[in-house]
């Protein structure tokens, strides 16, 4: 669930950009608006349910009871150079995933992703797309499965140039 909720419209475009041409997107400030949505109950390993008490396992599933609602956040974040030149990491050198590249031209990108990890498996699609250098829309969709549980996360998000100046309060 933390994979799903730190993929925002940087992080991608900084991971997926490794390919043969990266997006034509503009340097500098860009907000971005991205609309999260889960179903399914988090793929927690059995043995770490098993340590849980009657009362946090409870309380857990209660709070899962209302991650169908989607939630939407907009964050402002810069975007470098470097962050273009960046291979496709996630923040690490991540070796239990693979990515593989279905679309890379400079107004589109679509990556598959397939990670195993701790007895369970996450897949699914990136897509981004630069309508002009200054507009970003795209999508992920993303299944994570472990000990017999399933949640299917679903993002949409849209990002817009600000400038070429980064503010210093911006969202990490």
């Amino acid at each position: 669930m933390k994979l799903a909720a730190s993929i925002s419209f940087f992080a991608m475009a900084g991971c997926i950009l490794w390919a043969v041409e990266p997006l034509n997107v503009r340097l500098g400030q860009w907000e971005t608006s991205m609309t999260m949505a889960t179903t399914g109950m988090p793929p927690i390993p059995q043995e770490v349910l098993d340590k849980m008490t009657p009362e946090q396992r409870a309380i857990m599933e209660q709070r899962m009871k209302g991650t169908g609602t989607p939630r939407t956040t907009v964050t402002k974040s810069c975007l470098k150079k470097e962050d273009l030149d960046k291979a496709m990491t996630f923040g690490a050198d991540d070796k239990e995933c693979t990515r593989t590249i279905v679309t890379s031209t400079a107004s589109k990108q679509e990556v598959h992703i397939e990670c195993n990890r701790g007895g369970g498996k996450q897949s699914g699609t990136i897509r981004i797309e630069a309508s002009g250098s200054e507009s970003v829309k795209g999508a992920v969709q993303m299944t994570m499965t472990s000990g017999g549980r399933t949640m299917n996360i679903s993002n949409t998000f849209s990002s817009k140039w600000l400038g070429p100046v980064c503010s210093e309060k911006e969202s990490k």
